[in-house]
């Protein structure tokens, strides 16, 4: 299976998450941002977990529950508070910033150089979804932006660590641990902070189990697998698709109008996302674990 292949199976999933906030504000109760992240990735993880039947040993059983609450718990928790404190585009823009925090960290935890081209498609990316989300009365929210970003460096730290802690087992393992791991941290988190979620209507079943079996255990097991295989520079500017997503959805199904401005910031998100493979096409292949290998399917 060739890189282009990896790379646009792995687009899948930030796609995918270009849904999530349709299916939020139409199908869920709103005022519950933890009940409904704990619903999202609990029951998903028990699932996948039940289905693989193998846990952790040693060392990974700390490095599931790390990154569990790096991609999962902290994560999500954060990204529902920016998004209650702040309008979405603000949020949206906040967040666009995580691939120029994988870059930088990139270079730290794993020692990959630093591209030019990939430092100008983080910009580009971030000036794009800004063009596509941001309207001009959007107001700023200090709290709400100490999330966003406390949430990018937290799916930053997740998205390198990811690619530097391969186990020796397939990308639906890892994903069943992870999601395990994330949604029962956030059980207390839920319990104690907010208020008993109401019986739910058969909308929010829909919408649960959209979000937690699509958006969560899918995407995330392309997620990973795309992580197992692309530098993780190559991978997180594909995050960059989550808003153009959201925007065409609202569009789509919502009624809602697109500017001028918007259709640009469409061109320039797309853009971003191409110099960023753009980037790494020259560069050699990053090594990958032969046990890893070995438990990946064969092309």
């Amino acid at each position: 299976m060739g890189r282009r292949t990896d790379i646009m199976l792995t687009a899948v999933a930030p796609a995918v998450w270009g849904s999530t906030y349709i299916v939020t504000t139409e199908l869920l109760p709103q005022g519950y941002p933890l009940t409904v992240a704990m619903l999202r990735a609990l029951p998903a993880g028990l699932l996948l977990l039940a289905l693989v039947r193998r846990l952790p040993k040693g060392i990974w059983w700390v490095r599931a529950f790390l990154l569990g609450a790096l991609n999962f718990s902290f994560f999500w928790a954060m990204l529902f508070v920016s998004a209650y404190r702040l309008p979405g585009g603000v949020a949206a823009t906040v967040g666009a910033i995580q691939p120029l925090i994988v870059i930088l960290l990139s270079r730290i935890i794993l020692g990959s150089p630093v591209r030019a081209l990939s430092v100008l498609a983080g910009v580009a990316g971030i000036g794009g979804v800004a063009l596509l989300v941001l309207t001009p009365h959007a107001k700023l929210d200090f709290v709400g932006v100490v999330a966003g970003l406390a949430g990018a460096l937290s799916m930053a730290f997740g998205t390198v660590l990811t690619r530097r802690w391969q186990p020796p087992v397939t990308p639906l393992v890892y994903t069943a641990w992870q999601l395990a791991a994330g949604g029962i941290m956030l059980v207390p988190a839920a319990l104690l902070l907010e208020p008993a979620l109401p019986a739910p209507t058969a909308a929010n079943l829909v919408g649960f189990a959209y979000l937690g079996l699509v958006g969560g255990a899918l995407t995330y097991i392309l997620w990973f697998r795309g992580l197992s295989r692309l530098e993780p520079s190559a991978v997180s500017p594909l995050g960059f698709l989550s808003p153009l997503v959201a925007v065409l959805l609202g569009w789509g199904l919502l009624g809602q109008t697109l500017a001028l401005l918007q259709i640009l910031g469409m061109a320039i998100v797309l853009g971003g996302v191409w110099l960023s493979q753009r980037a790494q096409m020259a560069a050699p292949a990053m090594p990958r674990s032969p046990r890893l290998d070995a438990c990946l399917p064969k092309p």
